[in-house]
């Protein structure tokens, strides 16, 4: 059985201020306060994992480990299918200290050129989210979320952040950089789709881990 969360404060391991917004969101009507890591000074870990799921528990644990209350952390990024599914788990580092995901777009879609991947069907791409909670005493529980689609060139929208303008959601005209919080991660129980990665990872998550809204 998955353990319940039983607080009503969490940490997002994150100095994300984009994900920091979604997950606030999210949690809204959990009752639940979410504080960044950033808030309270923790350093980030290094992310020394292989997979989404690896990194998300390891940044999720040092966190809840550090601050002595249940953290949870994302881990998640855009594959690219002509490009052997890269950048994955280094979507963030191909932004660069700066986080300049304008020139991470531009290298993408000039290696996407250089690949003589000009259809849609050559274009082929994913973002993959994982969601952890993780406790002081160590204990995890881990979920995670994808979306199919295609890169655009050139981005298109304003909204969301990292990747999301270049990123187009399979049966939609709109990219995810065009759509609005509600539109891109907005839950069922709103009338939402919960069509970005993180929503669906978080929809599971909730499913298992947290109370039911009153």
């Amino acid at each position: 059985m998955p353990r319940l969360l039983e607080t009503t404060r969490l940490i997002l391991a994150s100095h994300n201020a984009g994900k920091l917004r979604e997950m606030r969101e999210l949690m809204a009507d959990y009752g639940i306060e979410i504080v960044s890591a950033g808030d309270l000074n923790l350093p980030e870990p290094e992310e020394t994992g292989l997979t989404f799921i690896e990194n998300a528990e390891l940044k999720a644990l040092a966190a809840a480990k550090a601050a002595h209350i249940p953290a949870f952390a994302d881990d998640s990024g855009l594959c690219v299918e002509a490009l052997n599914n890269e950048p994955g788990i280094y979507s963030a580092r191909w932004a660069g200290a700066s986080k300049d995901f304008d020139a991470a777009m531009a290298k993408i879609e000039d290696l996407l050129q250089q690949a003589d991947a000009t259809t849609p069907a050559r274009r082929r791409a994913h973002f993959v989210s994982a969601l952890t909670l993780a406790w002081p005493d160590g204990h995890v529980e881990s979920f995670e979320g994808k979306i199919y689609g295609e890169i655009v060139w050139p981005p298109r929208g304003k909204a969301g952040f990292g990747y999301d303008p270049f990123f187009l959601p399979e049966g939609h005209d709109r990219t995810f950089g065009e759509m609005s919080a509600e539109e891109k991660h907005g839950l069922p129980k709103d009338g939402g789709l919960a069509l970005s990665h993180r929503a669906r990872a978080f929809q599971t998550l909730a499913k298992a881990c947290l109370k039911t809204p009153s």
